[in-house]
């Protein structure tokens, strides 16, 4: 079978030497020592600062929320639905603008345009849908014309840079995922980026239960931390990421020359490179969707249909600004296999089974 996502599997005699250090001094969680370890090289890494890890990706859109002091929101209804949900857990109003048709990503114009309508939202979450960076200099253009805070959803984002430049400096802040089938991983885990250290200096102390380093409790918090058994993953991961970067790049490059002239891909950001996150495809409609799918399960090939439904059609209560693109996009969205994991042999199967199928 060639498997749709293959988690990155950690050296267990790498991580052995960690936990055996964690034993010892016992100290398991509460910013432990690979705990900051860890994020001294992951903000080296990634070319940023003010890196907060936090237990899991949806923690990590919460926290932000609510460090910035966001209340409602205007967000992409083409994403995970965490989302959208990690929000609407926490009361906060969420709406709906519609996506750029070849980029996939939330459009500036529709967001210009939910504003002229009366939108009042005081945060925007945008989605670097499959690593494919947003138009962040319309977000900034944005930002400071409507007052507006921007938070982008990066999880699947890592590693990806707009020149020399980490896309993780854009927006109020980024945040990631480090669940087991991304790109890099603690297992579960996550961690937000923020432009100011006065609020990465806040949400250090609201993932903490609100409790100061003075232990004055000056805010209502929870516990959103990352354990050193998670961390011992991530630092024994983190050393394999150039490899795994280069390689899965490949992989996304092999698939966009082979699949070119055959099916619509998203058009990437101009000044971005790749990670080989995810590789989504468009079909032409809904029941070429279906053809494709049943022959690849056919050929013992998993694929998904990633992003479905239009995260308007789950929420409907929700206020929708317009997603016609959105909804025309999910009707033959399909992610192919894509992992650390894969061959260069695997990727030409899968190639020469979509071009018969079509």
């Amino acid at each position: 079978m060639i498997a749709l996502n293959s988690p990155l599997k950690p050296d267990l005699k790498k991580i052995q030497k960690y936990l055996e250090q964690v034993n010892d001094n016992g100290w398991f969680t509460n910013f432990g020592p690979l705990h900051n370890e860890l994020t001294a090289k992951l903000e080296d890494y990634l070319g940023v600062k003010n890196l907060l890890l936090v237990n899991n990706g949806t923690s990590a859109l919460q926290v932000a929320a609510k460090t910035l002091g966001t209340e409602s929101i205007l967000s992409t209804p083409f994403s995970f639905v965490a989302t959208a949900s990690a929000f609407m857990w926490q009361k906060d109003d969420v709406a709906f603008a519609d996506i750029n048709r070849n980029s996939y990503n939330l459009c500036p114009i529709a967001i210009d345009d939910a504003y002229r309508k009366g939108c009042k939202a005081d945060t925007v979450v945008a989605t670097h849908v499959y690593g494919n960076p947003c138009d962040v200099e319309a977000f900034d253009e944005l930002s400071e014309n409507k007052n507006i805070k921007i938070i982008y959803d990066a999880a699947h984002a890592f590693g990806i840079k707009i020149g020399n430049d980490s896309v993780l400096n854009y927006g109020d802040a980024s945040t990631l995922s480090f669940h087991a089938t991304k790109v890099f991983h603690t297992i579960e885990g996550g961690a937000v980026v923020f432009k100011d250290k006065a609020n990465f200096d806040k949400a250090k102390e609201l993932i903490n239960f609100g409790i100061q380093a003075t232990n004055e409790i000056i805010d209502v918090g929870i516990n959103a931390k990352l354990n050193e058994y998670q961390a011992a993953v991530g630092l024994v991961n983190l050393d394999e990421m150039d490899n795994v970067l280069h390689h899965r790049a490949g992989l996304f490059h092999a698939y966009c020359i082979g699949l070119q002239e055959i099916v619509e891909i998203p058009s990437w950001h101009p000044q971005a490179n790749v990670n080989g996150a995810y590789m989504p495809i468009k079909l032409a409609n809904y029941n070429q969707l279906i053809k494709v799918t049943e022959i690849l399960k056919e050929n013992n090939i998993q694929s998904r249909h990633y992003f479905s439904p239009s995260l308007d059609k789950i929420f409907v209560d929700n206020f929708n600004y317009g997603t016609v693109n959105c909804h025309q996009v999910c009707a033959g969205i399909l992610c192919l296999p894509m992992h650390a994991h894969m061959s260069l042999a695997d990727v030409a199967k899968v190639i020469t089974i979509i071009k018969k199928a079509l």
